[in-house]
């Protein structure tokens, strides 16, 4: 309750900053002070000078203020500290608030996984007393869960992802998963009672939901799912070059945080001139782009024509849309931006599977969509589950689920060789060679145990197993120690 509640509070501080700042830099200050006094061909001109701003702050924020990290750090600290430090909180939020404002491709979902991943840690330390590795992992756990629970509106989605999202296939710290889902409750409520906002969908893809679901719609999804992973790892492929190229210019050092930033913002600030649909996180475009609005509609971004006033008017105009947005994820990264990309990953998925509506049209939008996303996302996550009940609960197709479904669990298997986010390990007391060993193991105890048995119906099954095992218990008893599970990395 404690972790939930100061998680609440923190994820709210840092929701009313960042869309107060989002709305005075690209709405008033606009409104007020450029659109009557500059002449209207230069209205452009306002998305480089504001982005090229908030690049050279994330830099000075980074070299000055302090490393924020990223999601694998964080997921490196859970599975080896099993907390993260309160010293990356400040940085965190000062590099992730200048990344989001400066129109880079990637969200505050990250950023708020690890401030309050680093409050869950520091509740259960500083407040409850904590010293045992595991119990304060869960309530850093916890904090994530709370994190992304409040931020997607959906309790059991956005705890899962926290869970999923530190392993390569599915939830590896199980026996932390009620109390995360229960942190993720309790964050939602403060988070959105503090905010205002309602816990609701907010897409609506389509006039009305799909009706029903067909068995149809599970190939369907598998389908789909496929063309989404291959995506993804394209993107992967791309990532590394471009992350090579950065290095080799030995622009990944933190002395020259500034140039770093400089050099990747121009190239996805020039990508939003261009094509003003991938400019932000694209939680708010997601809409925009899988319905083919206007880009007057586009929340964020201004002027939202752009350089070229380019506007989605058919598949290759959503092709277009959606490659760019994945080299404008790329360079908004390599940039040292900090934040996450969960939603412009969605945003992506989104175009590629409108696009896909043109060449198929009997497939349902929503399916083609929102598989589309869940198997690029799945991909570079490796969280199935979660990604399927995300996606179906923002906007409100339930009966999507089933192929959503099979999309995310394609995507995961078929992406099994790529491991995008390096820290994302097996738990050290279940790697496979410990686990089969073990299994091996138990399984010979058990069988001196039944033979045991049989020839004395009369012993106790815990006794058997101790004096198989030498006199001391065996895995399989030892299993059901407390203390010894609480005390276990």
């Amino acid at each position: 309750m404690t972790v939930g509640v100061v998680c609440g509070i923190g994820a709210f501080l840092y929701y009313k900053v960042l869309f107060f700042l989002l709305e005075f830099i690209w709405h008033t200050v606009p409104r007020d002070f450029v659109a009557d006094r500059w002449p209207e061909e230069i209205h452009c001109l306002w998305l480089p000078l504001v982005g090229l701003t908030m690049a050279t702050l994330v830099g000075l924020s980074v070299k000055y203020v302090g490393e924020p990290g990223d999601l694998a750090y964080t997921i490196k600290c859970v599975h080896e500290k099993a907390y993260v430090s309160m010293n990356h909180v400040t940085p965190m939020v000062c590099a992730s608030l200048f990344s989001i404002l400066g129109g880079g491709s990637l969200g505050p979902e990250a950023p708020l996984v690890a401030i309050c991943a680093a409050l869950g840690g520091f509740v259960s330390r500083s407040i409850f007393k904590q010293r045992k590795r595991n119990v304060v992992r869960k309530h850093t756990l916890m904090g994530m869960a709370g994190a992304l629970a409040a931020f997607f509106g959906s309790p059991l989605g956005g705890s899962l992802f926290a869970l999923e999202v530190n392993s390569r296939f599915g939830v590896e710290y199980f026996e932390h998963l009620v109390e995360a889902i229960f942190c993720g409750e309790v964050t939602l409520v403060v988070f959105r009672t503090l905010s205002g906002l309602p816990i609701q969908s907010i897409y609506n893809l389509t006039e009305a939901p799909i009706p029903f679901a067909k068995p149809t719609d599970v190939i369907l999804g598998a389908g789909i799912g496929l063309l989404g992973a291959g995506v993804a790892s394209m993107f992967a492929a791309l990532h590394y070059r471009v992350m090579g190229f950065f290095e080799r210019r030995g622009l990944l050092d933190n002395e020259r945080a500034v140039q770093r930033a400089l050099l990747g913002s121009s190239v996805f600030l020039t990508i939003g001139l261009l094509v003003p649909h991938t400019m932000f996180w694209g939680e708010a475009e997601f809409e925009s782009i899988a319905r083919m609005d206007p880009s007057s509609t586009l929340e964020h971004v201004w002027p939202t024509s752009g350089l070229l006033g380019f506007e989605i008017t058919g598949g290759w105009s959503l092709l277009i849309v959606g490659v760019c947005k994945i080299f404008a994820i790329s360079f908004t990264v390599a940039s040292g931006f900090r934040g996450g990309f969960i939603f412009p990953f969605f945003s992506a998925g989104a175009a590629f599977g409108r696009t896909l509506t043109f060449v198929f049209p009997n497939i349902p939008l929503p399916i083609a969509a929102l598989c589309f996303a869940a198997g690029i996302n799945v991909a570079i996550t490796r969280t199935s589950l979660a990604t399927s009940i995300i996606l179906c609960y923002l906007t409100g197709e339930q009966q999507a689920m089933a192929g959503v479904l099979a999309a995310s669990l394609t995507s995961l298997f078929a992406t099994a060789y790529l491991p995008f986010i390096k820290t994302q390990t097996v738990r050290d007391d279940i790697r496979t060679e410990k686990h089969l060993d073990a299994v091996a193991e138990v399984g010979d105890v058990a069988k001196e145990g039944n033979d045991a048995a049989e020839a004395d119906e009369t012993t106790p099954l815990k006794s058997v197993l101790r004096d198989s095992s030498g006199g001391g218990d065996s895995p399989l008893t030892a299993s059901f120690d407390t203390e010894s599970a609480e005390e276990a990395v």
